[in-house]
């Protein structure tokens, strides 16, 4: 495998950063996990769009242009022969000193991986994930906004220890006020009736890319859409709850907190919307090819 860091392709024994990047000592700098398919590299411009907004919001300049960056991740992939992959784009602030200063650091760090990735075994998109409610809450959004994509991912962290800890593989989060946000590492929704409904960003939510995808399918399929503050009881009497995000993709939820969700399978439009997510990936007009 080879990975480009600072302009150049290195083999995977030689990308190293510097133990005095600011990224590895404080998770200072941001990042976007992109998917490609069939040679079509899915929402490209979306997702490096939305690695320029988070870099601003904490005055980080990148030092390549929208377009060369777009470029750099299509020759990763056809570096490394790959079709479909799992491409993470990071920039840090950069090697600088102990301090927390970002002055300090004068030149920011740029690297991208290209890979394959298997978040969740195939016969859990088939028969359904298990979900558990951990005691770690969601960052408030006043201290840090969850779109800002960056590197510190200690809050995710923490609440997937606690799942793996009782046995899950995935957990969801709630507010400060008792809300349900967002698992892990991924989107929540729930349907019920014709309504699809999943929690708004001002709760601690990020505005997932695959999240939007669902819920243009959604009014697609002339489902009731809407952003909604959720309870617990909420999602324990939906008729089916899944998950969304670049990696996962869509996965079906069967149970939360020891509740039988809906049938105790995947739902119908869970799998309508899988099918037809499946479809609008390997649709050129939503993909860069390379």
């Amino acid at each position: 495998m080879k990975v480009y860091l600072n302009g150049t392709f290195v083999e995977r024994s030689h990308a190293t950063v510097s133990v005095f990047d600011h990224g590895l000592l404080y998770g200072d700098g941001v990042f976007e996990g992109i998917r490609s398919y069939d040679g079509l590299v899915f929402k490209l411009r979306e997702h490096v769009d939305r690695l320029f907004e988070s870099a601003h919001t904490i005055m980080l300049k990148i030092p390549l242009s929208k377009l060369q960056l777009i470029e750099a991740v299509k020759q990763s992939l056809r570096v490394n022969r790959l079709t479909d992959a799992y491409i993470r784009l990071v920039v840090t602030r950069g090697e600088g000193d102990l301090g927390l200063d970002p002055r300090k650091c004068v030149q920011p760090t740029v690297f991208i991986i290209a890979d394959r990735i298997e978040l969740y075994p195939k016969q859990l998109y088939e028969r359904g994930l298990k979900l558990i409610t951990v005691a770690t809450q969601r960052n408030v959004p006043e201290a840090l906004n969850p779109q800002i994509k960056s590197l510190n991912y200690l809050n995710n962290i923490l609440a997937k220890i606690e799942a793996v800890n009782a046995g899950f593989e995935e957990a969801i989060m709630l507010s400060h006020s008792g809300y349900v946000t967002e698992c892990t590492g991924e989107n929540l929704f729930l349907v019920r009736g014709r309504r699809l409904l999943t929690p708004p960003p001002y709760i601690g939510v990020l505005r997932g890319i695959t999240r939007q995808a669902v819920m243009d399918l959604g009014n697609s399929q002339r489902l009731e859409v809407r952003e909604d503050l959720l309870t617990r009881h909420d999602l324990f009497n939906a008729e089916e709850v899944f998950l969304t995000g670049t990696a996962a993709e869509i996965v079906p939820v069967v149970e939360i907190d020891g509740r039988v969700i809906g049938s105790g399978r995947p739902g119908p439009v869970t799998k309508r919307l899988q099918q037809a997510f499946r479809k609008l990936t390997r649709d050129s007009k939503h993909g860069v090819k390379y």
